[in-house]
């Protein structure tokens, strides 16, 4: 099993196009969220074999009020920890939380290409989201951020394995 991401410096640029665009997603994050989760769904529909609340439940995805705090949960965290990425210099998910998610992404079997869809959901959902700032540098930016925290995740994957 690879687990490697490309990790590249988080520039000032990249940062402020960050910053803005979540400071424009901020109020509509719980609509976005499920949003973010409903295409990786979409995309691929085995992914939510991987979520123990998702396995039987009746409800459909939407509805799901577990799916929508696991959701806004992750989307969240992905912003704010890409908002703080240049200030700090490297993921701000607390050890401890980053230790649980690596122990979390084991147990339910997560593979890279979950990394890779979610990414690509992520980047269509902020597309969606503000799309009169949308370019190829926030795209460029976003990835840089997201690689940053797949590569935390991975890298307390890595030790457990």
């Amino acid at each position: 099993m690879s687990l490697s991401v490309e990790v590249v410096a988080f520039s000032e640029e990249e940062e402020a196009l960050v910053v803005k665009s979540w400071n424009a997603m901020k109020k509509d994050a719980a609509n976005l969220s499920l949003k973010f989760f409903l295409r990786i769904f979409e995309i691929a529909p085995s992914a939510a074999k991987l979520f123990s609340f998702l396995k039987d439940s009746p409800l459909p995805f939407e509805k799901n009020p577990k799916l929508k705090i696991h959701a806004m949960t992750v989307f969240l965290m992905t912003c704010e920890a890409a908002t703080q990425l240049r200030k700090v210099g490297t993921v701000t998910v607390r050890e401890t939380t980053l230790k649980k998610l690596g122990a979390k992404h084991v147990k339910s079997g997560v593979l890279d290409e979950h990394f890779e869809v979610a990414r690509f959901a992520l980047l269509e959902t902020i597309k969606e989201a503000v799309p009169e700032m949308w370019s190829a540098d926030m795209k460029s930016a976003w990835t840089v951020a997201y690689n940053h925290l797949v590569a935390a995740i991975k890298e307390e994957m890595k030790s457990l394995a």
